[in-house]
């Protein structure tokens, strides 16, 4: 097994003339170590490992944006999971709210395989990019304000590397708050009071929309907050909201 190494130091700003394509950002993502105590942690748990994943060599670094570069559809989330996305290398794989909502990509005609289960695994994306407001694992899923704000140039990068995008789907208050936040610095909607955020709800702005769905998580899937219907139901809206 590899020994886990940590990436290169990153503490720049991200410069937009110089970041033309999805990929060069992408290479500025991975080598990111902006947050102290993000680096340490997402470190630590690729070093030490939980025991079912023992002898599973982790990823440890920033996750990138996952999905077709030229999509008209885009997620938002919240973050990595520590044993999840920072395991595998890839948002919203190798833990439940992944299984969840890849499923439901699948269901809905933006996945071709109802699964993530590694980087290499062969899944794509059709129409549809994921991304996420902090690119790092954070303890007990947290990020600090200072962390939100050192990602969110990232986010607005991403946002506007991605021409052709139409609808934004939210997933989760946190990830629909960064969404619209994000929309609005970049000049893509307006608004003088905050989208309230709901799952199911639409706002129609001049050539994006914005959509909201609650976060695949567990305490929402097993409680029964969020289920498969509902999720598929925002997916479907998104799929016709782009037409």
């Amino acid at each position: 097994m590899k020994p886990y190494r940590g990436g290169e130091e990153h503490t720049g700003r991200v410069t937009m003339e110089r970041r033309p394509t999805i990929a060069a950002l992408n290479k500025l993502v991975i080598r990111c170590r902006r947050c102290p105590r993000l680096v340490a942690w997402r470190e630590d748990v690729a070093r030490t490992r939980v025991r079912r994943y023992a002898d599973q060599e982790y990823w440890g670094k920033p996750l990138t944006g996952f999905g077709d570069p030229g999509a008209r559809v885009v997620l938002v989330g919240l973050a990595p999971a520590a044993n999840g996305g920072n395991r595998t290398g890839r948002m919203f794989t190798g833990d439940e709210s992944g299984n969840w909502l890849f499923r439901a990509l699948y269901e809905t005609g933006f996945a071709n395989r109802p699964e993530s289960l590694h980087r290499d695994d062969g899944l794509l994306l059709s129409d549809c990019y994921i991304t996420a407001s902090v690119r790092c694992a954070p303890p007990k899923n947290k990020p600090s304000s200072e962390e939100f704000a050192n990602c969110r140039p990232f986010l607005l990068e991403e946002l506007r590397l991605l021409a052709n995008l139409q609808v934004v789907v939210g997933l989760g208050k946190i990830g629909f708050d960064a969404a619209a936040s994000a929309l609005k610095a970049l000049g893509l909607i307006d608004f003088s009071r905050r989208p309230a955020f709901g799952h199911g709800v639409r706002y129609r702005y001049d050539g994006v929309t914005l959509l909201a769905t609650y976060h695949p998580s567990q305490q929402n899937t097993f409680t029964g907050k969020l289920t498969r219907r509902m999720l598929a139901g925002v997916l479907r809206a998104a799929a016709q909201a782009r037409r």
